[in-house]
């Protein structure tokens, strides 16, 4: 699939980019207005008993608009609130907002209007004294040295007034110098302010990550790949990503209700994921074409591999963000909806659009190179570097890494023993935020009218015959708990009620009493207690802000459970699809628990315990439930994500013959740099949302960095190594019965044999010596060899050979060729190497790799539990793995030519197809020599059938030129044994055609 998806990609690339960037962009300007469609409701749960008493007060006595917006007015020194020209100037004040938004703003309650109430109004007659006294009495502090104004603002939905709020605004600019009221000090407090500031800071927050975080990544992105061209396709990926992410997001919020904090997430989500796509698919290529391949061939091969890596993990993140969808917040769905979207456009984008532009660049990708940066390295240079040197230590000491890493993850997890859950409220913005501190500085002057109070609705029958009485005995009893700023009374004029409706329609009654708590954080156990009150026949509901909170907060725990067992459930059934093993995603889902423990004990060390609170300007306090639930499910996706490349890669290495302990080395050599690089570049995206004012983005940036630099560093490159080294070839069990699940379903990771015939240029150089007829190919060393620089000749025609020159040519062969390499430990487990040296006719020639027969295509094959292969003698610590490859076939040997024909020049690598011929008798003689050493004899699966030009070559070479009889292969002995083994060949030619003469 992936495969032909990647010659698509390549044969169709102008149309792929023209159609795809046309779509993103369309997408793009249709979402740039996406904040008007967005809701500030969905906070929380609608199938609380808060929300629906909410609902049932709303309906019978109209929303309380009374805290919406609180103008708190300070005099100054020597001035009482109470003082004539100083009330004049209020009343000019309100007359003002008044008369210029009509429309947002009047003193009448109904329908359309909130009302607004005014202490400093005018007494025009005696009637209206004894409303005015209440009012002064309850907005006016004792000292009348502060006063307040309630302005309820138009609307009947959370984000319509504060639409309606914006309009007003700017209204309270500047109210002292506009009306001469030097000294006096106005301040802003009421939800809609509160709301308002958070906004502001969204909006922010999504203007600094754009504009500080992108050229930040490119800079890291230039160091990663040493050119300027590479560093900005990730970054190009990560803007269609956004673009196409916020017209998908307004296509949702047509049909339902989205919260504004999903254009955040997006940002944060979209931008950091597609980003580290681009990275992977363009590290990949990169490397593809360092091996020689074409540029057809390395984008086949980058979508065949990275491509559906990509897409597998961004299918798991997506998993884990579909848990979210359980919860019945809005606010939860809403990040859902918008960061499904964002990971789903960031894989499509980076196996379309980005294979194709480096179809278009070619080798060009590392054009505008640093030169001190450029660093393309192979494979074996990679395997050699730091991360491949860290697994190998990491491997020889398994206990004492992962004992020490574990006992500092379990550590960290433990100031999560101190955790406490909040809700919204003006201590998630900045402690110098000016609406934060007026809404403080509104609390303390006037505790019993705090905007968050706690609500007693009654609905009663009216046939009842005594309602009242019922309705006196429940605040009676609702009186009796402690903790409250007044007593809940059925009174208006007592201001504990908000009124009493009767419905002569349905003949029901409603009345609302309401009183505010003086520590916020008892709100649990009031809340309990109010619930457990007689409620005397009658229907109560507890609600207000408070108690929406705490239902919020049960409704997000009752349900945590299921959405963890789901997330193991859903992730660990398709990482065994993917693998074909049952422990990788148990040791996985470990991981992650560990990793995720670690993280939200640094977060409540920081948010609840306080430290480095004012190093990050907030204030310590109870961390936001919903934030916490989306923490775990961005997190748990994003270090499943990281899993998933590292597993890839130690899976591929496994299918092309590695054991466990070569696996682990390679997939942690190949993906460390990779995986910390993209962690690095998540990091910078997130650091710049940790800047904000909102402590809810900061709950979230901070968690996401500690969990970022914890998975990829301590996690992914000491712990998963040395567990899988403990754990061996256990790594890779399942039942029988899953194995044949896996298989049938046919979901797996795609393992390529190497393609020589797609290749620019062959990596190893062929070296042909002439020596009258004797041939020596030697299949490259399992073990990793540098390139032998050997300058290769032509095949000498039939004159007489010079002996000298081919003793020169011969030692020159064998001087430059290099230093033997340290024993492979891991290879050496699986079974000694099968190069050999062979004779022939023609020549001396070394073989390599990439001589050998191959498919003129790769043969994918899906990753999975692999039987037992038998093993060799002396492999004890792993058993060799199957390789999926056939066996190596050596050239078979060339006809011996006619004294008088021409010579002919040497042909291109790769199978001959000799004439048979009868064997010849065996030589009269043999030049003195000792007896090699028996080779160990093992039983290895028949090799699978080539293609028709393709020969197998038996392990007993025929002479075709019938001049020598056929000799015994011998196993590989190192650079050093094959050395000697030339020179004894050299011998044996000068000797054979000695008796030939």
């Amino acid at each position: 699939m992936f495969g032909s998806l990647g010659s698509f990609v390549y044969r169709m690339r102008y149309t792929v980019i023209a159609v795809l960037i046309a779509l993103m962009g369309g997408l793009g300007l249709y979402g740039m207005d996406l904040p008007k469609h967005l809701s500030q409701s969905g906070w929380f749960d609608p199938n609380s008993e808060s929300v629906a008493g909410s609902i049932v007060a709303d309906a019978a006595l109209g929303r309380d608009h009374k805290s919406d917006v609180i103008l708190l007015v300070s005099p100054p020194d020597g001035t009482l609130v109470d003082d004539d020209a100083f009330n004049k100037k209020m009343q000019k004040i309100v007359d003002d907002l008044l008369a210029e938004y009509p429309d947002v703003v009047s003193r009448e309650v109904d329908a359309t209007h909130a009302g607004l109430i005014s202490p400093f109004d005018a007494i025009t007659n005696s009637a209206d004294q004894a409303a005015a006294d209440l009012k002064r009495e309850r907005m006016w502090t004792a000292d009348r040295k502060h006063g307040f104004i309630s302005i309820g603002v138009a609307g009947n939905d959370d984000t319509t007034i504060l639409n309606n709020y914006k309009k007003i605004e700017p209204f309270f600019d500047d109210l002292a110098g506009r009306y001469d009221l030097p000294g006096t000090q106005f301040e802003l407090a009421g939800l809609q302010p509160i709301a308002g500031a958070m906004s502001r800071g969204m909006d922010a927050d999504i203007h600094r990550a754009e504009i500080i975080a992108l050229p930040v990544v490119a800079l890291m992105l230039l160091f990663v790949f040493g050119g300027v061209v590479a560093a900005i396709l990730p970054v190009f990926i990560g803007g269609l990503t956004i673009a196409g992410s916020l017209g998908i997001t307004k296509l949702i919020a047509q049909t339902t209700e989205l919260n504004i904090f999903a254009q955040s997430v997006i940002t944060l989500i979209g931008l950091g994921i597609a980003i580290d796509y681009g990275l992977f698919m363009v590290s990949r290529f990169r490397e593809e074409l360092a091996e020689g391949y074409t540029v057809k061939a390395a984008v086949r091969r980058s979508v065949m591999t990275s491509g559906q890596t990509i897409v597998f993990s961004a299918t798991i993140i997506v998993a884990a963000l579909a848990c979210l969808l359980m919860f019945p917040q809005a606010f939860l769905k809403s990040v859902a909806f918008g960061a499904i979207a964002s990971v789903a456009l960031a894989a499509l984008l980076s196996v379309t659009v980005l294979p194709a532009i480096l179809a278009i660049l070619g080798r060009r990708v590392d054009a505008l190179s640093v030169p001190f940066l450029k660093r393309t390295r192979t494979r074996e240079e990679i395997e050699a570097g730091f991360w491949g040197k860290l697994a190998t230590w990491v491997m020889k000491h398994p206990l004492k890494t992962a004992i020490p890493t574990v006992l500092l993850l379990l550590a960290l997890i433990i100031p999560f023993g101190n955790i406490a859950f909040g809700g919204l409220s003006e201590k998630l913005l900045p402690p110098d935020n000016a609406n934060r501190v007026a809404q403080e500085h509104f609390d303390k002057l006037f505790p019993t009218e705090r905007t968050e109070e706690l609500k007693l609705i009654v609905v009663y029958s009216q046939d009842d015959p005594d309602p009242a009485g019922k309705i006196q005995a429940i605040a009676d009893a609702a009186n009796k708990i402690p903790g409250f700023t007044k007593k809940f009374s059925p009174d208006a004029s007592d201001g504990g009620s908000d009124g009493v409706y009767g419905d002569p329609e349905t003949g029901l009654g409603v009345t609302q009493m309401s009183a505010g708590l003086v520590n916020r954080n008892t709100a649990a156990e009031a809340i309990k207690e109010l619930r457990a009150i007689d409620d005397q026949g009658l229907r109560v509901y507890v609600a207000g802000t408070p108690a929406l909170t705490q239902d919020s907060i049960d409704s997000l725990m009752a349900r945590l459970p299921f959405m963890a067992i789901l997330l193991v459930a859903v992730t660990g059934l398709l990482m065994f699809l993917a693998f074909g093993s049952i422990i990788l995603p148990i040791k996985a889902a470990l991981m992650t628990a560990l990793g995720l423990g670690s993280t939200l004990g640094i977060l409540t060390w920081i948010f609840i315990d306080g430290n480095g609170a004012s190093i990050a300007n907030f204030t310590p306090g109870p961390l936001f439930a919903a934030i916490l639930v989306l923490i775990i499910a961005i997190i748990y996706g994003l270090s499943t994500d990281y899993e998933i490349f590292l597993l890839s890669r130690m899976v591929e290495a496994r299918q092309n013959g590695a054991s466990t302990t070569e696996a682990i080395r390679t997939g942690t050599a190949h993906t460390g740099g990779i995986i910390t690089a993209a962690a690095a570049i998540l990091v910078v995206v997130t650091g710049a949302f940790g800047l904000s004012d909102i402590v809810m983005m900061k709950y979230i940036a901070y968690g996401m960095i500690a969990a970022l630099v914890l998975d990829a560093t301590v996690i992914r490159m000491l712990l998963v190594p040395s567990v899988m080294k403990l754990l061996g070839d256990d790594c890779w069990w399942s039942p029988r019965w899953m194995q044949r699940l896996q298989q049938k379903i046919g979901l797996g990771e795609t393992t390529l044999s190497d393609e020589p015939d797609q290749k620019e240029h062959t990596r190893y150089d062929q070296a042909t010596v002439s020596s009258g007829g004797v041939v020596a190919a030697a299949e490259a060393p399992t073990t990793a060899m540098k390139s032998i620089r050997v300058e290769t000749t032509k095949r000498r025609g039939p004159a007489t050979p010079e002996p000298a020159s081919v003793e020169s040519t011969l030692d020159e062969l064998i001087d430059d060729a290099p230093k033997a390499t340290p024993v492979d430990t891991a290879r050496k487990s699986s079974g000694p190497d099968t190069g050999s040296w062979r004779l022939g006719a023609g020549g001396v020639r070394m073989a390599s790799q990439d001589l050998r027969p191959r498919p003129p295509q790769p043969r994918p094959t899906t990753g999975g539990q692999q039987p037992r292969q038998a093993q060799p003698q002396g492999a004890v610590s792993q058993p060799q793995p199957v390789i999926s490859k056939p066996q190596p076939a050596v050239r078979p040997p060339l006809p011996r030519r006619p004294q008088q024909q021409p010579a002919a020049p040497a042909r291109a690598a790769g199978p001959q197809r000799p004439t048979p011929q009868a064997p010849p008798p065996p030589p009269q003689a043999q030049p003195p020599q000792a007896p090699p050493a028996p080779a160990p004899q093992t039983q290895a699966p028949a090799a699978p059938q080539g293609p028709p030009h393709v020969q197998p070559t038996p392990d007993v070479v025929e002479d075709p030129a019938g001049t020598r009889s056929a000799r015994q292969l011998r196993p590989d002995r190192g650079d050093e044994g094959n050395q000697i083994s030339v020179q004894e060949l050299l011998r044996r030619s000068r000797a054979s055609r000695s008796d030939q003469d």
